[in-house]
């Protein structure tokens, strides 16, 4: 029978009690009261001596500082902290990136089940793993990824609020991605093999993903407003990211620019009008429309085997005219430091701390693009 005791010296009861195999053991309730201490110690021994299963010392446990401890143990369901995390998330981030943060919350509740409903502290690392192995079956790596960093993200935050002690999520691993479906530059005679079917709405998206190194999501947004002339720059905040970036307007893209037509006297007048009202991801059929034009893409790529199929990734899209402009820029000899100053990665914060790089640079950079 589990007893209670009080070192000399300590403040708080020890229990005493005998585990499975008959050894005593005695370890700290960490409580002051009596009748706690002895409801801890109870729950101690029928743990050690395997007379209660794991799950239920958990509840048994809870149920004891729900009694005593009402306002001091917080719990939340999977699900309601799910939500309470994207509800956060809403305002944090680009509508687009929450959009894939709902979408990965919705696969992995889903995937859980009734677990759901159940408090965030019940769910173990088994669990998140064979989330992942199941994505890993439907989608690439990547995608596999993305998922599984919401998810971590969201037990990360639940263990910061307090909801759990041990983090389940923090030791399931990434996957590996496969290499043999990578992204490629484009070379200069297929961008202009595409600018020969573009019209000149397009021309403009291209030269200015070129010249910019810049998404087309916050391409197709840019504005008079962010053109100045007098400084010789284009300064934008990028929706990903949120970063406020500050690219000098190389000649090339100047030249094209001047040739604009619209109102440069309305500041909020859209560079692109037609893509301003245009979805990214209508915009990105409408460039395989036209990579498939000039026989850089199939006409028909299978997307997978039924709704869940994984889709076959092409090595090129818009996204490609980033890649092109960093390798250009790399074979030119621009230092690695401008280079990542003007794509302006996320993964370039630490060496951005340490280098100071000036519009000078940025713009000797840019003119060492070739026209096209």
């Amino acid at each position: 029978m589990a007893s209670i005791i009080k070192k000399p010296g300590s403040k708080y009861y020890h229990a005493c009690y005998r585990d499975y195999k008959g050894v005593q053991r005695r370890k700290s309730t960490k409580e002051t009261d009596r009748v706690k201490a002895q409801r801890l110690a109870e729950l101690m021994e029928r743990g050690a001596k395997r007379k209660i299963r794991t799950d239920r010392v958990r509840h048994a446990v809870r149920e004891v500082f729900e009694e005593y401890y009402p306002d001091e143990l917080p719990h939340t369901t999977v699900k309601e902290h799910a939500d309470r995390w994207l509800a956060a998330k809403k305002s944090e981030v680009a509508p687009s990136t929450y959009l894939s943060y709902w979408n990965s919350a919705e696969k992995f509740l889903k995937h859980i089940g009734d677990l759901a409903e159940q408090d965030i502290c019940e769910i173990r690392k088994p669990t998140i793993a064979s989330f992942r192995d199941h994505v890993q079956k439907l989608v690439s790596p990547t995608t596999v990824n993305l998922d599984l960093k919401a998810v971590k993200a969201i037990f990360k935050s639940a263990k910061r609020d307090g909801y759990i002690s041990q983090d389940p999520a923090e030791s399931v691993e990434f996957v590996r991605r496969s290499s043999d479906r990578v992204r490629r530059a484009f070379t200069l005679d297929e961008l202009r093999a595409v600018l020969k079917v573009a019209d000149p709405e397009w021309e403009s998206l291209l030269k200015f993903g070129f010249y910019t190194g810049q998404r087309l999501g916050d391409l197709k947004g840019l504005t008079w407003a962010n053109i100045d002339l007098e400084s010789n720059v284009l300064r934008l905040r990028t929706r990903k990211t949120r970063r406020d970036a500050i690219i000098p307007i190389c000649e090339p893209l100047l030249d094209h620019i001047l040739t604009l037509e619209g109102s440069k006297d309305d500041p909020k007048a859209p560079l692109h009008p037609r893509s301003a009202k245009t979805r990214v991801s209508t915009l990105s059929k409408q460039f395989v429309a036209l990579l498939i034009a000039v026989g850089l893409r199939l006409k028909h790529q299978p997307a997978g085997v039924g709704r869940g199929g994984r889709r076959q990734q092409s090595e090129i899209s818009f996204h490609c005219l980033r890649h092109s402009a960093v390798t250009f820029l790399k074979h030119a000899g621009v230092p690695q430091a401008v280079v990542e100053e003007l794509a302006g990665h996320s993964s370039a914060v630490v060496s951005r701390a340490y280098t100071h790089t000036s519009e000078s640079q940025l713009l000797k950079g840019l003119e060492s693009l070739p026209a096209l």
